[in-house]
């Protein structure tokens, strides 16, 4: 999961304002954790500290949103009613978050069959279109089959037969006409690209910040894949770690302890 809040910090600075090259510092002075790190905690943390039966996705993502109301790029307009509302029924979204927060249940589970079903519990909380359920088990799949050695092609064929994405674009080809989206349909397919299209992890994050588009997002879901296939190369790692704050990153080093040792 650190992979997908590197993704998230170094897209911060151009995601309202696209930067269509792979020449850019990794981190500046604007590179902060946003809404899809605090929602990736939040996942991490229900994975850490609650049994399966216990795990209240909703409860968690409230309090986490309520904990931190103001993150940098702030929340979707509809998350936001709903963190602070007495409501926490879905409201079928069919929104790039449910894929952004997904990452620890990647790395989580020891089965394919587990990943795609929390990948599930943890999207139709709040998004519970099919689009959402989807952008979020892709995601997580695609995470869970990098880590235990699958090849690109394999995870490719994998993806397009079992979700439809259409992943026969290269980072080149998608990025002159990509445009900033924030679905699930138009976001996962093309993080899915950066990473295929990458020799490295600091590739893949460059890849994906070059195609401009919701790039915090984007970047963490291509990050959390790319960490699973390469893994956090360690000044990166050193780098995110200290521009969290103390509770992330404690829930960080708790999850990396239990799952990624």
């Amino acid at each position: 999961m650190l992979g997908a809040i590197a993704g998230d910090m170094i897209g911060s600075p151009y995601e309202f304002n696209s930067h269509k090259t792979k020449d850019f510092p990794l981190f500046s002075e604007r590179s902060g954790f946003t809404d899809d790190t605090v929602l990736s905690v939040a996942v991490a943390d229900m994975l850490v500290t609650q049994e399966d039966s216990a795990r209240n996705y909703a409860k968690a993502f409230k309090s986490y949103g309520r904990r931190y109301p103001h993150p940098t790029g702030g929340y979707g307009a509809r998350f936001y009613d709903w963190i602070w509302s007495d409501n926490s029924e879905p409201y079928g979204s069919w929104g790039n978050g449910s894929a952004m927060r997904v990452s620890p249940i990647g790395f989580a589970f020891d089965n394919l069959d587990a990943v795609l079903a929390e990948a599930r519990r943890s999207a139709e909380v709040t998004h519970n279109h099919p689009e959402g359920i989807k952008g979020a088990q892709a995601t997580a799949a695609t995470i869970f089959l990098a880590r235990i050695g699958t090849s690109k092609a394999e995870i490719k064929a994998y993806v397009e037969s079992q979700f439809g994405y259409n992943l026969n674009r290269t980072v080149d080809e998608v990025r002159p006409t990509y445009e900033f989206n924030e679905s699930c349909q138009e976001t996962v397919p093309e993080a899915l690209i950066a990473f295929l299209d990458a020799t490295d992890f600091e590739d893949a994050i460059r890849n994906a910040v070059s195609l401009g588009g919701d790039s915090d997002t984007l970047t963490c879901i291509t990050g959390g894949i790319a960490e699973a296939f390469y893994s956090v190369p360690e000044a990166i790692a050193h780098e995110v770690l200290a521009r969290l704050d103390n509770h992330l990153r404690d829930i960080t080093k708790q999850f990396i302890a239990r799952f990624m040792a």
